[in-house]
């Protein structure tokens, strides 16, 4: 979990210092097996969410994360980058609040109860 945290915190850096738009880490951790934290970012054009996109991927495989990739390759609006337990969304601000992935993700997800 603490490579993964150095990782996130990795990729966080790399948004900033690339002018990445409103970024947001959310913990998974208890909420899905899907992975441990997800980012969300926003580019400025489509050329920026590409770079940006990028530049996560080049992260991941500099971290030894081989199975990397990015989806969304021919969209304008989007990139998502699966770094198996750390993924990244990148979007234009218009598809990002039209998908709300951050109050989708962030709201606390109830235990179920077991009714005996």
């Amino acid at each position: 979990m603490e490579k993964v945290y150095d990782l996130k915190n990795k990729i966080l850096k790399i948004l900033d210092n690339n002018k990445a738009i409103d970024i947001v880490s959310i913990e998974l951790e208890g909420k899905s097996s899907i992975a441990d934290y997800m980012i969300v970012a926003s580019g400025t054009s489509s050329r920026h969410i590409q770079a940006l996109s990028e530049q996560v991927l080049e992260q991941f495989k500099k971290s030894g994360i081989i199975n990397c990739k990015i989806e969304g390759a021919g969209s304008l609006d989007w990139k998502l980058i699966d770094g198996i337990d750390l993924i990244v969304h990148i979007f234009n601000p218009e598809k990002r609040k039209f998908y709300e992935l951050e109050k989708m993700w962030s709201e606390l997800i109830p235990k179920e109860k077991v009714i005996i």
